[in-house]
C-alpha cells in the first residue's frame, strides 16, 4: 500500500510540475508538455564550454516525448522543413522566450532541430550564438560555412543585422548529436492552412481587349510572417511555391472562367497581361531596401512587385492552367519568361531543340506581344536559369 501511494504521489508530482503549453500554429492548435527536467536555465557567459554543458544536461532529460509529438504534428500536417522550423521556433518561444534570453531560446531551437533528425550546428563569437543547418541547395543571400565538404547555412543571422560578423569571428561548437544526420531543405511544396478569418479580399483589376476584368482575391498577411526570413532560393524553388487554399479558390477558378473560349495562345497572352498590368511596379531596393524574391502569393499580396516577382506569378498561372513547357531568361538587370507553344511565335528562342516564345510579364517602355523582346534587351546576353518540362 505504501509503495502504491508513493508511486501515485511521484506521478502526480511530475504532472503537477510539467509545463503544458497550447498555442496556435497558423490554422492548427499545438499542445506540448515540457517535463520539469527540460526547463534548463542558461545564465552563464556565452562560451563553447557552457554551450556543451547545456547540451549534456538537455540530453539527459525527458525530452523524447516532446520531440515525438512535434514530429507527429509534422507528419500529420505534411510540413515542409521550413514550415517545421517555424513550429520549432514557436515551441522554443514557449519554453524559453526570445526576449528574455536569446541564447537560451537559440539553444532550444538548435537542440529540438537536432533531436528531430536535422544536422544543425552552433558557433559562438563576439558574444553571439550563431545557428547553422546542413543544406545542399543554392541559397544566395545568407552566410554559410563548410565542414568536411558539407555546407551549412545560417538560420539566425537576421537577428543580429549589421552586428553579424561575416568572417573569422565565430568558432564552431563541437558537439556530436547521433540523431542529427539529415540535411534541411528550403523547398516548399505545400503551404500550411491559414486561419480563414484572417483572409481579406483584395480587389485586383486590369483591362484586356477593351474590357475591364475585376477579381476579389482572398489574401492573408500570415503568408508574410511565414516568409519573413526566408532566404533567396533558386528560381525552381520559389517558382514552385504554391498558393494557399483560400487564395487559390478565389483566383484560379475566376481566371479559368475568363479564359473560356480562348485558345491556348490567347489564354497565355491574357495571363501575361494580367501579370503585367494588374500590379504596380517598384524595384526591391525601393520596396524592401534589398533584393527579395516573392512567391506567387506574396506578389498578389504586396502592393508593389518587380520582374522577379512577376515571372514567379506568371509561371505559376501558366503551369496551373495550361501546364506548358517554359524557360526562364536571366539578363544582367532583368528576368523574363518564354513559353513553348505548338508553333513558335515571333523571334522564338531555340533551347534543347525546341522553340520558346518570350512572354514578358513586366511592364516595359513598349507594349510587347507574345514573341517580342524589349529593344534594350535584344543585344544583351542572357542565361537560361530554369527549364520547366511538364511530367
Amino acid at each position: 500500500m505504501f509503495l502504491t501511494i508513493l508511486i501515485w504521489l511521484t506521478c502526480a508530482s511530475q504532472q503537477l510540475w510539467a509545463q503544458h503549453h497550447d498555442f496556435d500554429f497558423y490554422d492548427g492548435k499545438v499542445s506540448i508538455d515540457v517535463p520539469p527536467s527540460f526547463n534548463i536555465p542558461f545564465k552563464d557567459s556565452l562560451t563553447i564550454a557552457h554551450v556543451q554543458k547545456f547540451y549534456q544536461i538537455a540530453d539527459q532529460t525527458d525530452y523524447i516525448q516532446l520531440v515525438n509529438s512535434l514530429l507527429e504534428y509534422k507528419d500529420e500536417h505534411h510540413l515542409n522543413d521550413w514550415v517545421y522550423y517555424q513550429l520549432i521556433r514557436r515551441t522554443a518561444q514557449q519554453i524559453a522566450p526570445k526576449a528574455e534570453n536569446y541564447t537560451r531560446y537559440t539553444l532550444y531551437k538548435w537542440f529540438l532541430m537536432c533531436k528531430s533528425g536535422y544536422d544543425a550546428r552552433l558557433a559562438v563569437g563576439n558574444n553571439q550564438i550563431v545557428f547553422f543547418i546542413q543544406n545542399k541547395e543554392d541559397i544566395s543571400d545568407i552566410p554559410f560555412f563548410e565542414i568536411d565538404g558539407k555546407k551549412y547555412t545560417c538560420l539566425n543571422f537576421h537577428d543580429y543585422g549589421k552586428l553579424f560578423q561575416r568572417t573569422d569571428t565565430y568558432i564552431p561548437v563541437k558537439i556530436k548529436v547521433p540523431e542529427a544526420i539529415e540535411d534541411f531543405s528550403y523547398k516548399i511544396t505545400k503551404l500550411p492552412d491559414f486561419v480563414p478569418a484572417n483572409y481579406k479580399e483584395k480587389q485586383i483589376e486590369f483591362n484586356y481587349g477593351h474590357k475591364a476584368y475585376h477579381f476579389n482575391v482572398k489574401l492573408n498577411e500570415d503568408i508574410s510572417d511565414l516568409f519573413k526570413n526566408y532566404p533567396g532560393v533558386d528560381f525552381e524553388t520559389y517558382f514552385n511555391i504554391p498558393l494557399s487554399k483560400e487564395t487559390y479558390q478565389s483566383l484560379i477558378p475566376a481566371l479559368k472562367e475568363n479564359l473560356k473560349g480562348k485558345n491556348q495562345q490567347e489564354g497565355v497572352d491574357y495571363l501575361m497581361r494580367f501579370t503585367r498590368y494588374a500590379f504596380l511596379y517598384e524595384n526591391d531596393e525601393e520596396n524592401f531596401g534589398s533584393e527579395k524574391r516573392l512567391s506567387a502569393e506574396q506578389t498578389l499580396l504586396n502592393k508593389y512587385s518587380d520582374c522577379d516577382d512577376r515571372v514567379a506569378l506568371f509561371f505559376y498561372l501558366v503551369k496551373e492552367i495550361y501546364n506548358l513547357p517554359m524557360i526562364t531568361l536571366l539578363y544582367p538587370t532583368h528576368v523574363t519568361m518564354a513559353v513553348q507553344f505548338e508553333h513558335p511565335i515571333g523571334d522564338a528562342i531555340l533551347y534543347n531543340g525546341k522553340y520558346y516564345s518570350v512572354c514578358e510579364p513586366t511592364p516595359q517602355a513598349q507594349t510587347l506581344d507574345i514573341g517580342q523582346l524589349s529593344e534594350e534587351l535584344k543585344n544583351q546576353s542572357y542565361q537560361i536559369v530554369y527549364h520547366y518540362e511538364p511530367r
